[in-house]
């Protein structure tokens, strides 16, 4: 017994153990992400600061373009002819005011062939995001328009940023140490990625809002990621090994509780079973110890009827004699299934009602109210007369030899009842409950067998019912028996 509280306080222990590892890996995770979000963000920002300088620097040679159109003859220009020459990177695209190509920088001659007339230079510029600087005026009403793009290399890059963000978002999953992860935008509404969740239900918003919500506690907040302009957050939760293993000690107790009761209820089987042989065997050996009086005493009463005694009292004695065969006859079924036989409940209720009537005191009165249709039923007479004999002298004892006992017989379409009502001191609530166990009696002299005999006899031997069915405290008790018609 001291083994299993120390084993649930080890479970519990290494759960507790599990539960901070879980913890502290989750931490290194978040601060992981946390921080390769950190390098994303830059990432994004130094993209951007790219962006503005192609564009700052396709400005610039605009500029020295309408300088070197403006330029006074005798002007140096050599500067600005560098600036021109010096660009590598950035695609530019020179046409006059009729759209025909007249210059053109980091564009292959391929490239060419798909500008080299008006209609497909706009065609390209607007397939390919060109931006246009504002035209550039030389001479008179003449015009150049100048087309930039951005490099090839920020277009590299801008592709490794968004690979670089998708990757991120996958790393997160792959990376999650075995816990429930979602990711969300910005909203907090709409999942983007998600890992050891139901997918079966992420269309369910109702679901996915509940989910996030459970998600979302201060032990767990959630971490705020910033991508580029935008932001995502990432929920998680315990794993689904550490809620198993949160189970574990409930099982373990519930596991030992089980056991504790199997091990009650064969302890109980055993001490009844016991109990049942000691009944047996003193019911067999007063069955035996009677039969010689018994014998005896019907020999006597031959030898008193040559004697000419009264019939009237020869009568009563035959009586008498044939109630102890009878007692006889129970004492010697106990711990054997009876024969049953079909009997009609009523008349074996009536005549074991004249006889105990007669041998109890005038100041006990009795009523019985039978069922006005016969009614059958299969019971071994002797073994059911019996408990009425214990029902009854209950009775007696608890109205203290004065009172009304009163028998009821009722039936419906599965059932006869038996109804056995006196009216003798009752019994308290807390004592009812007791009533039909072993050894439990408020007399002062008895075993407190009664009541258990039969409730074995009912129970048992004609499968069918006794119980207390009321009781109040000065005012008498009910018993019932039921049995099912036709057949126990």
């Amino acid at each position: 017994m001291v083994t299993f509280p120390l084993l649930v306080w080890y479970s519990n222990h290494l759960m507790d153990k599990i539960v901070h590892e879980e913890q502290r890996k989750t931490r290194i995770w978040a601060d992981a992400m946390q921080r390769k979000a950190d390098m994303v963000t830059y990432s994004n920002e130094f993209f951007a600061t790219i962006a503005k300088e192609e564009e700052l620097h396709a400005n610039q040679i605009g500029k020295a373009i309408i300088k070197m159109a403006t330029a006074k003859p005798s002007e140096d220009l050599s500067f600005y002819l560098d600036f021109l020459t010096e660009n590598q990177t950035i695609p530019l695209i020179l046409t006059d005011g009729k759209g025909n190509v007249i210059e053109t920088r980091n564009l292959d001659d391929t490239y060419l062939n798909r500008i080299d007339a008006p209609d497909k230079l706009q065609h390209v510029v607007l397939e390919e995001n060109y931006i246009v600087l504002p035209p550039i005026h030389y001479h008179g009403n003449e015009y150049l328009y100048m087309y930039y793009k951005e490099s090839k290399i920020y277009t590299q890059l801008r592709e490794y940023f968004k690979d670089l963000i998708d990757n991120f978002l996958a790393e997160i999953m792959d990376n999650a140490p075995s816990l429930s992860v979602i990711v969300t935008d910005s909203s907090q509404q709409d999942i983007l990625k998600c890992e050891n969740i139901d997918t079966t239900r992420i269309n369910d918003p109702q679901y996915v809002k509940n989910l996030i919500s459970s998600m979302s506690t201060p032990k767990n907040p959630p971490i705020k990621i910033a991508i580029g302009d935008s932001s995502a957050y990432v929920f998680y939760a315990e794993s689904s090994i550490l809620k198993i293993m949160r189970l574990f000690p409930i099982i373990l107790i519930s596991l030992f509780c089980l056991f504790l009761t199997i091990a009650y209820l064969l302890f109980r089987f055993a001490r009844r079973s016991e109990q049942n042989q000691i009944w047996v065997g003193m019911s067999k050996e007063t069955a035996h110890q009677l039969g010689t009086p018994i014998s005896s005493l019907m020999a006597w009463t031959e030898i008193l009827k040559n004697e000419n005694v009264k019939p009237d009292i020869l009568t009563e004695i035959d009586k008498d004699l044939i109630r102890l065969e009878n007692i006889t006859q129970r004492f010697s079924k106990i711990g054997s299934m009876p024969k049953l036989e079909m009997e009609n409940i009523n008349k074996v209720v009536s005549d074991f009602i004249a006889y105990f009537k007669n041998r109890t005191s005038s100041k006990v009165k009795f009523n019985v109210y039978l069922s006005e249709n016969k009614i059958d039923v299969m019971i071994s007479k002797h073994l059911f007369e019996w408990v009425l004999e214990n029902l009854c002298k209950n009775a007696v004892d608890a109205m203290n030899g004065e009172g009304v006992i009163s028998v009821y017989v009722n039936e419906d379409a599965k059932y006869i009842y038996l109804d056995i009502s006196d009216t003798g001191k009752g019994m308290e609530s807390k004592y009812q409950k007791n009533i039909f166990e072993t050894g439990y009696t408020t007399k002062s002299r008895g075993w407190g067998l009664g009541l258990t005999l039969a409730r074995r006899i009912i129970n048992d031997y004609h499968r069918g019912k006794i119980m207390l069915k009321n009781s109040s405290v000065g005012k008498g008790s009910t018993f019932r028996i039921r049995l099912k018609k036709g057949m126990a």
